[in-house]
């Protein structure tokens, strides 16, 4: 979640409705032969001492000044509820996004455990309630717009953490790479991904009943920004379309306070010039604020994944994702596996279809996800070496998939099975 400005000199250009969509639809998808892969890793802040106990935003504030400080080539930024996220640069190789990011990590886990912090790897913060610690007016203004629709928004803000990953969208042509067949594996295969690495079940210390609480939040926000574009008509119509159609979060201005003008869409607002004229710049800010489950950026962003413990548990979804995408061989063995979910989807978009929400709900317990996933993540472990990976990377993978694949596993039963011989009570969030 980054305010992107334009840093072009002058006043904005306005634009009418017809430049809004010729703008989205020009930036969406960039296509190409594959060749850049990037990783996003939000972590929850915790204390080291006591994991259950606040940081206070002042120790937050402290732990991301402290990183910004650092030779790191990871872009560091601050999320609305403190957690740090840690964006690569486009890397040519899984090998190298690897190797720089996991540098950057060795450098930053000390300097936090200085200040008495550390990096957690949960999908969902297990402990603590919902606070906002950054009072930007873009959070501010947020926060007020997802009231609207109870509690699910303001948790995806400030108690959630996840790893997203970055891929080329693809040929202009047809084919295992072609950005229309990877749109397309990327909704299907992104429940098969919630399901392998499902890592958020508890809501104050007891369970939620589902095993990916975060992404069970997505389904109970606004719908017109975190639901998946139609999947009936090309991908860029289909994007600009959305993009168009999605509910203006808030008009920006030099004051603290973005009001947000409620029951306007972007093409209302692009059509009418009305409370004021829409420009280039509000634009690319609208597209910011948009979280589906994969996010055409020019290039394809995968937002599904809960974030994963250990220091190098982030390695093994960076990886398999990687491998999915971009070897041909295993594009097309994961695509054909996917693409016998699609019954079982629906015709509801992502992620309030009855797939996802298995996937949420069950993880890789469910039959039908642990039959995919089982066949997905063969075809990563055969063309990992393909791409180059290291024997680190497939140790990583080797030991996932023994741990938690081939047992119909993920890593929210290691949370749940940490409560047995406690009483079982459900937390609010289990009506998610």
């Amino acid at each position: 979640m980054t305010d992107i400005r334009s840093g072009t000199a002058g006043p904005p250009r306005v634009v009418d409705e017809a430049e809004a969509e010729a703008l989205i639809h020009g930036i969406c998808f960039k296509t190409g032969p594959p060749r850049f892969l990037g990783v996003e890793l939000e972590w929850l802040v915790h204390d080291v001492q006591d994991p259950s106990r606040p940081v206070s935003p002042r120790r937050l504030a402290a732990a991301a000044d402290r990183l910004r400080a650092l030779p790191l080539r990871s872009l560091i930024t601050i999320e609305p509820g403190g957690q740090l996220e840690f964006s690569s640069r486009p890397a040519e190789s899984l090998t190298a996004c690897v190797e720089e990011v996991s540098a950057d990590l060795a450098a930053a886990r000390p300097a936090l455990r200085s200040l008495g912090l550390s990096l957690a790897g949960y999908g969902k913060d297990p402990w603590h309630p919902a606070r906002r610690v950054l009072t930007t007016p873009r959070y501010r203004a947020m926060e007020d717009f997802y009231d609207h629709w109870g509690g699910a928004g303001r948790t995806m803000m400030t108690k959630t953490a996840s790893v997203q990953v970055c891929v080329d969208a693809g040929h202009e042509e047809p084919g295992p790479l072609g950005f229309g067949r990877r749109w397309r594996l990327a909704h299907l295969l992104g429940a098969v991904l919630v399901a392998a690495f499902a890592n958020s079940p508890l809501d104050g210390g007891r369970p939620t009943g589902w095993r990916s609480t975060r992404q069970a939040c997505y389904e109970r926000m606004d719908p017109s920004r975190t639901l998946a574009p139609a999947e009936d008509t090309d991908p860029r119509a289909a994007w600009a379309a959305y993009a168009l159609d999605a509910r203006i979060m808030c008009l920006r201005s030099a004051g603290w306070q973005w009001e947000p003008p409620w029951g306007l869409d972007l093409r209302g607002w692009a059509r009418t010039g009305r409370p004021r004229p829409a420009t280039e710049d509000d634009v690319a800010y609208h597209l910011t604020t948009l979280f589906p489950p994969v996010r055409p950026r020019g290039h394809l962003e995968l937002r599904m994944i809960d974030a994963q413990p250990g220091e190098d548990g982030w390695v093994v979804p960076l990886a398999v994702t990687a491998a999915l995408f971009d070897d041909p061989v295993a594009a097309e063995t994961s695509y054909r596996a996917v693409k016998a979910l699609a019954d079982t989807a629906g015709q509801e978009p992502a992620p309030r279809n009855a797939l996802w929400r298995t996937a949420s709900r069950a993880g890789l317990a469910d039959p039908e996800l642990h039959a995919a996933a089982v066949v997905c993540f063969t075809a990563a472990r055969e063309a990992l070496p393909r791409l180059g990976a290291t024997p680190r990377v497939l140790a990583a993978v080797d030991a996932f998939t023994g741990r938690y694949v081939d047992r119909g596993r993920c890593p929210a039963d290691d949370l749940l099975d940490g409560l047995a011989g406690e009483p079982v009570r459900e937390s609010k969030e289990s009506t998610a």
